[in-house]
């Protein structure tokens, strides 16, 4: 098994070093665009294989894509994010030109590899992953609605103190502060509703910190996150390798599933050797399907910054 992650910065080298402690891979290769930068970070990472006793060869790469030949699952995390003054339509047009790239390049080399998008805005690069690519859309999946359930599971334990192994909660929709959606109705503590526990002004309160939750950390750090984002990509990576079948909220191609068709967003699916495998309906209410077409709207036109660009 071969893994190859796109973009050694803070996100791209903590999804590696996750990889490379559960051993998902014989072969993990780090790319970056920036001399000798990707090369340091896996030469520091295998320098911890002796102290945390993993086998996983891991190789950087200054933007040589052929170290990456034969890779099984890349990992896109490359891109830039939004700089003051900068606009929506600047920042896609330059991580579009960055993400499809990478997957040309991958692809160049290996085929028949599966992608997984971190790069944002997320959603809008997995559609353009799967437009410029023509693989079968199993093969490219969104990573965000992981990442977002965790914090929402975050945001539950700290409200009911509890572990947040034991709490069930899902975000779908679009993976952006005003898009994404906490099914507070089906979040449940080992079977029990949290509903029964919480009242509905703290579900609110709780889904309101999860929409923002990357926002907040981003004003307390400086800088985007990236323990929770590279664990939740290595957790999505764990799951196609392992072939595990997990259920997780995945940016996927919808073709009339939740009333959606020509768009990639947040929905639970089934994630194994192939890729994802199959959407699983959650019998959304009136009030979350009107939400979740809301945030629809709100990925199609981030999405129609590339048909204006003629990316896809």
């Amino acid at each position: 098994m071969k893994i190859t992650v796109v973009g050694a910065g803070a996100v791209g080298a903590t999804c590696a070093d996750n990889i490379a402690r559960k051993e998902l891979a014989e072969e993990l290769v780090l790319v970056d665009i920036k001399e000798g930068f990707a090369e340091g970070k896996a030469m520091d990472m295998m320098q911890t294989a002796a102290l945390l006793g993993f086998d996983t060869k891991i190789v950087g790469s200054t933007n040589d894509y052929t170290k990456t030949a034969g890779t099984d699952v890349a990992v896109i995390t490359s891109g830039i994010p939004r700089k003051p003054g900068m606009t929506r339509e600047e920042l896609i047009g330059i991580n579009a030109g960055i993400v499809k790239g990478v997957t040309e390049n991958i692809l160049k080399y290996s085929p028949n590899a599966i992608i997984v998008v971190i790069s944002n805005p997320m959603d809008t690069m997995t559609y353009l992953a799967l437009k410029s690519s023509g693989l079968p859309k199993n093969r490219i999946i969104g990573m965000g609605g992981i990442l977002d359930s965790a914090r929402f599971k975050y945001y539950l334990s700290q409200e009911l103190k509890c572990s947040s192994n034991d709490l069930h909660g899902v975000v779908v929709g679009g993976h952006g502060d005003t898009t994404m959606i906490p099914l507070t109705r089906l979040a449940h503590l080992n079977g029990l509703p949290v509903s029964n526990l919480l009242e509905a002004d703290a579900l609110k309160k709780i889904a309101a910190d999860t929409m923002v939750g990357g926002a907040t950390l981003t004003g307390l750090l400086g800088t985007s996150a990236w323990y929770a984002p590279g664990a939740a990509g290595a957790a999505l990576v764990e799951s196609i390798v392992r072939d595990e079948k997990k259920l997780f909220p995945c940016c996927v191609s919808l073709e009339g599933e939740y009333g959606q068709s020509d768009i990639c967003m947040g929905v639970p699916v089934v994630i194994g050797k192939n890729g994802w495998e199959k959407i699983v309906d959650y019998k959304l209410n009136e009030e979350e399907q009107a939400a979740f077409n809301k945030s629809a709207d709100s990925v199609r036109a981030m999405n129609n910054v590339l048909v204006e660009m003629k990316l896809v």
